[in-house]
């Protein structure tokens, strides 16, 4: 059997600030027992989209493109050095917002996820997780910074299309709106005609736990590693899982 946990984090706990055990897991039980729509995260609560196409080679590509084209000092050293393509995006779009340089840069990137469907590596239970959630009569939807194009297509190697079709909300052309920006997961509950309360957005990083924030819903960490775990916990998500084996069996005892 899988060892994980359920991790629990308040603000106003004794030093340490983490439950576990018990308590966590009725917390975790509540998370879904109230959602009837699930807003997921794509790279990392479904799959590693990079496990085989790294995503640092990919910021250093398109930090070179930039380069190239004489754009050298467009991104800072800190900006250089990032291991995120969505951190160059991003800084570029805020230099060069809606122009045909930004355009490009989101074009290629991208084409590199897209490469990186073919590499990347399903999360554990997430399968299960998604048939179960959707056989059961909740709705799911994908609230993504990445392409709709890679969700699409990573969707369909799966057969998982059917579990989220129509609802895939991913980057757009305004990238001053991805997360932590909460407007994916409104584009949402909009869509689906719910209330934040009655939703839950599972993530895996400090800017989907900030974008479930500010739209007001409920929140589930997911966390594959101590690293992700340490920046949930620093960033005070209440509940953070290790596995999503045990977000299936909180459903199955419903």
């Amino acid at each position: 059997m899988v060892q994980a946990t359920v991790q629990a984090h308040r603000p106003k706990a004794p030093a340490g600030g983490l439950v576990t055990g018990a308590a966590a897991e009725i917390e975790l039980r509540a998370l879904v027992e109230r959602a009837r729509v699930v807003l997921f995260g794509f790279d990392g609560p479904i799959c590693r989209l990079f496990a085989g196409h790294s995503a640092e080679r990919v910021a250093a590509e398109l930090a070179g493109w930039l380069e190239g084209r004489g754009l050298h000092g467009l991104l800072t050293k800190s900006e250089l050095k990032t291991l995120d393509p969505h951190v160059v995006l991003r800084a570029v779009d805020r230099r060069h917002p809606r122009s045909d340089l930004v355009a490009e840069l989101e074009e290629r990137l991208t084409q590199e996820e897209l490469r990186a469907t073919a590499t990347a590596l399903p999360t554990a239970y997430a399968d299960p997780l998604i048939r179960t959630w959707s056989a059961v009569g909740s709705r799911l939807a994908i609230t993504t910074n990445n392409s709709p194009r890679v969700v699409r297509t990573y969707l369909a190697s799966r057969d998982l299309t059917e579990c989220f079709a129509p609802h895939i909300y991913g980057r757009t052309q305004d990238l001053h709106r991805l997360k932590p920006d909460p407007y994916c997961l409104n584009r949402a509950l909009n869509a689906m005609d719910v209330s934040p309360q009655e939703a839950l957005m599972i993530g895996n990083t400090p800017s989907d736990l900030e974008a479930s924030q500010n739209a007001a819903v409920p929140f589930l960490g997911y966390a594959r590693n101590e690293t992700v775990l340490k920046r949930l916990r620093d960033a005070h998500a209440d509940v953070v899982v290790e596995s999503l084996e045990l977000v299936l069996r909180a459903l199955k005892s419903w």
